[in-house]
């Protein structure tokens, strides 16, 4: 599972079993997220969360990097039994937008913010995926 958090907004993707791939789920109020989390993870088999962390283009931590590696710790305290693991997720919304273009969607589609938080989480997902696979041939 990868979350795009935001601060009003956030993205939440998921994989198949196998990790091949990347999937929108949803996009959740920020302020409804735990109670999605805690129903989700109940349902389902998760075993890894991929928290996108955001980064300034020149590599500093963007504003809302602190509140997300404090909900990393949490999300980790309160599902020990899950990893959680932290991608850096620059571009994520522009490339989401790319592909939210590309998929011929029109204006109005383009344009939901709802939308670009839920693919940015899948890119940030498959991009997180694409790595891990990587790192298991060397």
């Amino acid at each position: 599972m990868a979350i795009d958090y935001g601060s009003k907004r956030t993205g939440i993707a998921v994989t198949d079993p196998l990790r091949i791939i990347s999937s929108s789920l949803t996009t959740v109020a920020t302020g409804e997220l735990l109670p999605f989390l805690e129903s989700y993870l109940r349902a389902e088999e998760v075993d890894i969360i991929v928290l996108g962390e955001p980064f300034h283009m020149n590599g500093d931590p963007a504003q809302l990097h602190e509140r997300i590696h404090q909900f990393g710790t949490f999300l980790s305290r309160k599902f020990p039994k899950i990893r959680i693991d932290f991608w850096d997720e620059r571009l994520s919304s522009e490339k989401a937008k790319e592909i939210i273009l590309q998929s011929g969607a029109k204006k109005k589609k383009r344009q939901d913010k709802a939308l670009v938080d839920q693919v940015s989480a899948s890119v940030i997902l498959l991009e997180y995926l694409e790595y891990q696979e990587k790192q298991a041939k060397t």
